[in-house]
C-alpha cells in the first residue's frame, strides 16, 4: 500500500512529539489536537507517560480529548495499570479531562490509596469528577482514610475532594474527628472547617484545628 501524503504528515508529527526540544513537542502536540486522527491515540498516550515538561503533558492531554472516546478509552484504562507512576496518573487526569462515567469502575481502591502521592492525588480528583450519583457517600468514606496523609500539598488536594463532595462527606468526616491521630482529627477538622466555608484558607483552617486538637475539642455537627 502506498504511503499517502496524510501518512507522512501523521509520523513527522509523532516523531516530533519525542523531540528533545520541549517548545517542539508542545507545538505537536498542539499540532496533533486540532486536526484529531487515529493514528496519533496510541503515540499520544505513550508519550504522556515519559513527558517531563507540565506545559506538554497538559497539551498531549487536551490532544488527547480532541480524539473520540472509544479511541482513548481503552488505552487510558491500560495506563491506570502501569508500573510507571507518571503513566498511571497523567492516565487518570486525562480521564478526569474526558470525563466519561465509563471510566468511574476502573478507579479502584489501589489507585485511590496508591503509594505514590501524586497518583493518590490524581485518582481522588478524577473519582469526584467521575462519581456516579448514589455512590457519593461511599466515596467520601474512601477518601477519609486517608486524612492525615502526606504533607501539605496532599493534605490540601484531599480536603478539596471531600469538600466537592458536599454534604455526602459530612459524615465521614464528623467520624474522623474522633480518630486516635491528632494529624488525622487535625485534617478532619480543617476540612469540615472548609466544607462550611470554602472561602476559608486551609492554611488557616488547619492551623486552626490543630490548635482545636491540642486543647482537646473536635469537629462540629455538619
Amino acid at each position: 500500500m502506498a504511503t499517502t501524503k496524510q501518512d507522512t504528515d501523521a509520523a513527522r508529527l509523532l516523531r516530533a512529539l519525542e523531540d528533545d526540544r520541549s517548545p517542539v513537542r508542545l507545538r505537536a502536540a498542539l499540532a496533533v489536537g486540532t486536526a484529531p486522527d487515529a493514528r496519533f491515540v496510541d503515540g499520544l498516550i505513550e508519550r504522556c507517560a515519559v513527558e517531563p515538561d507540565f506545559l506538554v503533558r497538559d497539551m498531549l492531554t487536551w490532544a488527547l480529548t480532541r480524539h473520540p472516546v472509544p479511541l482513548t478509552l481503552p488505552g487510558l484504562l491500560r495506563e491506570l495499570r502501569s508500573e510507571r507512576a507518571q503513566a498511571r496518573s497523567q492516565a487518570l487526569h486525562t480521564l478526569s479531562k474526558i470525563g466519561d462515567r465509563q471510566a468511574w469502575r476502573a478507579i479502584t481502591r489501589t489507585l485511590l490509596c496508591d503509594a505514590d502521592d501524586e497518583v493518590a492525588r490524581t485518582a481522588w480528583r478524577t473519582a469526584v469528577a467521575l462519581v456516579p450519583e448514589g455512590e457519593e457517600s461511599a466515596l467520601a468514606e474512601a477518601l477519609a482514610a486517608h486524612l492525615g496523609r502526606g504533607g501539605r500539598e496532599t493534605q490540601l488536594s484531599l480536603s478539596r475532594s471531600l469538600v466537592a463532595l458536599g454534604e455526602a462527606a459530612a459524615p465521614a468526616l464528623l467520624a474522623a474527628t474522633t480518630a486516635p491521630e491528632p494529624g488525622v482529627r487535625a485534617h478532619a477538622i480543617a476540612t469540615q472547617r472548609l466544607l462550611r466555608d470554602p472561602d476559608a484558607g486551609f492554611e488557616y483552617a488547619i492551623e486552626e484545628a490543630k490548635r482545636v486538637v491540642a486543647l482537646g475539642g473536635a469537629g462540629q455537627e455538619g
